[in-house]
């Protein structure tokens, strides 16, 4: 049955923090407080009052130029946990009141080879949450029915907040891994996402080996079940059958190649790297090593990983922040102060 169409009076207005001129954390502030309109949820849409928004590298990306803004003064935020306030014609699955999670795939055309294959996170009509739509960086969010999640309405909305983007796309840089059951596992870097794979691939039995430059980092990992946890720079105590990298950084890219055993393949996790150096191909990708990129998810993953989250009870470590601070959880995440995933609250 369709939950009745609900919005709330287009006189009221909502508050948020928008992108205004992208640079550099520390040259200035980097966000801008808005006031806007409360959105009218359009059919198949869902008005959020938002009760956490998780701070992802991508929104540190955006806000600081690396990927260039799809639009004037954007709300950036895409894990976003909130209850129902309006919903638009045509809504089947969620009612007022109900929680939902806003995540950063919010649209694919549905019709073209990959949509078709069941790879709509390569559409090249993919539209995404706090890029080409405003996000959960404010106080309500609008996100389509049809790419939002069901989440658990007991728990900890900043503790859930994570599992919408760090959580699934480190769910599919894992798979790309090709990681064999019970096999060696090198993560480089260990911040948001990293850390919620990293319990993903013990639940699956395997040895996990994290090379990340944070002390505090390096500590998490050995609490969580990491059979080692070095310098980023350092050669794992084992050779590894897959790697992923979540570190932005391109220099990493061969020295995780070096660290593979035959046959081992290397993900790269993020929407933005830094230049790879030259490989050389006998040092880096010789003896059938393969080098592998993530594009986005597709909602398949996100219901795999939250299911599977669930099961295996999955430990989030978070640092909470006011909206009204997300100019510092940002900065925080540009200076590798937050260990875990930076989440914004209300208040």
């Amino acid at each position: 049955m369709a939950a009745p169409a609900s919005a709330a009076p287009a006189t009221e207005t909502m508050d948020g923090w928008a992108v205004e001129t992208p640079g550099p954390i520390g040259t200035g502030r980097p966000l801008v407080r808005v006031s806007r309109r409360v959105p009218v949820p359009a059919p198949g849409e869902l008005l959020l009052r938002v009760e956490a928004c998780g701070v992802c590298r991508t929104d540190l990306h955006l806000t600081e130029g690396d990927l260039t803004p799809h639009r004037p003064l954007s709300i950036p935020g895409h894990e976003i946990v909130g209850r129902v306030t309006a919903v638009g014609e045509a809504v089947t699955r969620f009612r007022i009141g109900e929680r939902a999670g806003g995540a950063w795939l919010r649209g694919t055309c549905g019709t073209c080879r990959y949509c078709r294959a069941g790879q709509e996170n390569l559409c090249p009509g993919s539209l995404y949450t706090g890029w080409d739509a405003d996000g959960g960086f404010a106080e309500l969010a609008i996100v389509p029915e049809a790419f939002a999640y069901r989440l658990p309405e007991d728990q900890d909305a900043a503790l859930l907040a994570p599992l919408l983007c760090a959580g699934i796309i480190g769910y599919r840089s894992l798979r790309r891994s090709a990681l064999p059951r019970g096999g060696r596992l090198g993560i480089y870097g260990f911040g948001a996402s990293a850390h919620l794979a990293a319990q993903v691939a013990l639940a699956e039995g395997a040895n996990v080996h994290v090379l990340t430059r944070s002390a505090r980092a390096r500590e998490l990992a050995m609490e969580l079940g990491a059979s080692s946890a070095g310098g980023d720079r350092d050669r794992p105590p084992e050779p590894l059958d897959s790697a992923i990298l979540f570190a932005p950084v391109g220099d990493l890219v061969p020295v995780a190649l070096e660290a593979l055993d035959r046959s081992g393949t290397l993900s790269i996790a993020g929407i933005h790297l830094s230049d790879i150096p030259v490989l050389n191909y006998e040092r880096h990708l010789f003896q059938e090593r393969n080098l592998r990129s993530v594009t986005s998810n597709t909602r398949q993953d996100g219901h795999d990983f939250l299911a599977l989250a669930e099961r295996i009870g999955i430990r989030v470590t978070i640092s909470r922040y006011p909206l009204s601070q997300a100019d510092r959880a940002l900065g925080d995440l540009a200076a590798g102060r937050v260990t875990g995933a930076a989440v914004l609250v209300p208040g």
